[in-house]
């Protein structure tokens, strides 16, 4: 086995200011063109884009472990489902593939665990003293149809149960309906209610039908104070694509060139391989850069993902790929 060659030090980066948001400013998107086929022979184009083989296939892997959001959202979740999935979290590679890979000084953790408002004390209690934050849904997930004041509600109890990410839904018919007012009023909201919380914005793109209203609802996202611009609930008929994720990206690249923010991007939904974490990084790799491989700036909404990174892990270290039931998720 030859040694990891690790991506550049996350040390170089300067932390990112947080986005404060912008009036709304309909004039950045209402004129906005979408070529659907130039999008999707992009989007094809980049899993060949990159050849990442062996030892630096292994440590993109690993930062790609770093960029997880390890989740659970079923309606059968128990403080003990909570408390497994936090200690995989904080050791989601078996001690001795750690040390394989030489990172037994510093081993990898997950970006966050993810969980139901009602689960958040239990992970805070899981995680504690780990540096993983906690994120939580919130906001009527995965629908958003409750009544606003019910969403802040649920957003505040998230916070002060010790959230430090929370995870709104948009009301998909304020895009439906082209209501930019009332999309970027509720997301202020939203993110008055998250305080120091981070917000990520689900924007349900599988509900919303045309490029175009992706990219505009990113954007009423982004200017109503969003820190990042996620693609899916999971819940969706369709959940996160590469052609989505192309504009979704290109949206937060062109709020950045008018802001100066950087806006932070996460896919879920139907997320499940070592092959899509390749494929999603060599996106952001590709159209936004380097920077955006760390993650204050890149998570991904998975769980299954994370038994086949180490699948393909142990078969760096080995030479040998082990049954999925060798990698159980928690």
């Amino acid at each position: 086995m030859t040694k990891l060659r690790p991506l550049a030090p996350a040390a170089r980066f300067a932390p990112v200011a947080r986005n404060q948001g912008v009036p709304l400013s309909a004039d950045w998107f209402e004129d906005v063109q979408v070529n659907l086929s130039a999008a999707e022979r992009r989007a094809a184009s980049l899993p060949a884009r990159r050849s990442v083989k062996k030892a630096y296939q292994a440590a993109w892997l690993v930062k790609a472990i770093q960029c997880i959001d390890l989740t659970t959202l079923s309606g059968d979740d128990t403080p003990g489902r909570v408390h497994r999935l936090c200690a995989k979290a904080m050791r989601p590679l078996r001690p001795d593939l750690v040390a394989a890979l030489g990172l037994a000084e510093n081993p990898p953790q997950v970006g966050a665990v993810c969980v139901y408002p009602a689960m958040v004390p239990y992970a805070v209690k899981a995680l504690s003293g780990s540096g993983i934050p906690v994120a939580s849904v919130a906001t009527g997930f995965p629908a958003g149809l409750t009544p606003l004041p019910q969403r802040l509600a649920e957003i505040r109890y998230a916070v002060d149960h010790g959230a430090e990410e929370i995870d709104i839904v948009i009301h998909r018919t304020q895009v439906l309906t082209q209501d930019w007012t009332a999309l970027y009023d509720e997301v202020a909201a939203m993110r008055a209610a998250c305080g120091p919380a981070h917000m990520k914005a689900i924007l349900a793109t599988g509900d919303l039908k045309t490029l175009r209203n992706v990219y505009k609802a990113s954007m009423v996202a982004m200017q109503a104070g969003a820190d990042f611009i996620k693609t899916s609930t999971g819940k969706e008929e369709v959940n996160a694509t590469l052609p989505v994720s192309l504009i979704m990206v290109r949206a937060l690249r062109d709020y950045g060139d008018l802001t100066g923010y950087h806006i932070g991007f996460k896919p879920a939904g139907g997320l499940k391989t070592a092959k899509d974490a390749m494929t999603w990084m060599i996106l952001m790799k590709e159209e936004l850069g380097r920077r955006w491989l760390e993650p204050d700036l890149f998570r991904i909404g998975a769980s299954s993902m994370l038994a086949d990174i180490e699948r393909q892990l142990e078969h760096h270290v080995t030479g040998r790929y082990a049954a999925a039931t060798h990698q159980p998720l928690a």
